[in-house]
């Protein structure tokens, strides 16, 4: 069995100045590093969550398709939160597209779903799948 300590979600922006500054005011990220490339573009970013990060880079078509440009779904980012009505209004408020209303769901988890600025899902919910003793929990 492969052993892993950190997942980090990698996501393409046509416009990534424009989905950082949304994945703050939307969603509570701080910017944790920002490298520019020689033509002053944002050629990589770590936006940190609580003690999660994700990274982000522009778009390039030799990478991966940005959430805008896939034909179809290209996944999505679930991210657990304490306070979720807090965080649904603060998103709501920076302008994210609601998809899925804040509701309480049948397996214990309250919970929303939005589009980024490029199209991204994200869910944000109470769901927290390791638990509080960092252990997977029971589905």
């Amino acid at each position: 069995m492969v052993r892993t300590s950190h997942i980090f979600p990698v996501l393409r922006y046509r416009d990534p100045r424009a989905a950082i500054a949304f994945l703050v005011k939307g969603f509570g990220f701080e910017v944790f590093a920002l490298h520019e490339g020689p033509d002053g573009e944002v050629a990589h970013a770590e936006l940190r969550l609580g003690q999660n990060l994700i990274m982000l880079g522009g778009f390039s078509p030799e990478l991966v398709a940005s959430g805008r440009t896939a034909s179809g779904g290209t996944g999505a980012v679930y991210v657990s939160v304490r306070f979720v009505d807090g965080h649904h209004d603060m998103a709501v408020a920076a302008g994210a597209k609601i998809t899925r209303p804040l509701e309480d769901m049948e397996y214990g988890s309250r919970e929303y779903s939005c589009r980024d600025t490029e199209g991204y899902e994200w869910s944000f919910g109470t769901y927290d799948p390791l638990g509080v003793d960092g252990k997977v929990a029971d589905a």
